[in-house]
């Protein structure tokens, strides 16, 4: 049996030049158009819809599972990590009064975290709890993640073998979306997999 898992990254949202994880900034209507244009490129075949809910990522995959008639869930641990001090602040911001422990960050941000932010092992072992219980509860189906590029770039650093601190090495931009497969089997073999609609 085959799982397959689409990872859709939202679109732009308001203040989307600053470090939102759990600050809730809706989609702007570039957003929204960003979304629908992905969707547009891989027509929608998916059984089930498990979103972030944070508002950015949920009116849209509520939006989208209605239009096709796909089941709706929310899961919390698909939300972004939170960036404690830095939170709603932009790299601009950051550069005028913390520009060495924010190159520290972009170099190891397993080492060097923002002030009071969740810890990256926290936040990997929260999202591969998702990703685990989504593959055992919608095995062989075709299923839609709806998230942030955290937690994309975590699915990706686990499914490649790379530790997680090289999850800033993987560029995730608005509205992309990466198309994994898992072999069901005794050790489930998870694997990245070509645009099929390319």
């Amino acid at each position: 049996m085959t799982t397959f898992i689409d990872l859709l990254r939202h679109g732009e949202t308001e203040n989307s030049h600053r470090y939102c994880g759990s600050t809730d900034y809706p989609l702007t209507p570039l957003g929204w158009t960003q979304m629908w244009n992905t969707i547009e490129k891989n027509p929608p075949h998916w059984q089930q819809i498990i979103t972030s809910p944070l508002t950015r990522c949920a009116n849209f995959a509520q939006a989208l599972g209605q239009r096709y008639s796909i089941p709706v869930t929310q899961d919390t641990r698909l939300q972004e990590i939170h960036f404690g001090e830095w939170e709603d602040r932009s790299a601009a911001e950051l550069m005028q009064t913390h520009a060495d422990a924010l190159f520290q960050f972009w170099q190891n941000p397993l080492t060097y975290p923002p002030p009071k932010a969740e810890h990256l092992l926290d936040f990997e072992a929260r999202v591969l709890s998702a990703w685990y219980e989504i593959q055992q509860q919608f095995v062989d189906k075709k299923n839609l993640l709806i998230t942030h590029s955290g937690v994309i770039r975590v699915i990706i650093c686990h499914i490649q073998q790379h530790p997680v601190e090289r999850l800033l090495e993987f560029e995730i931009n608005h509205a992309d979306m990466k198309h994994a497969c898992i072999e069901q089997a005794e050790h489930p073999q998870a694997m990245l997999i070509p645009d099929p609609y390319a």
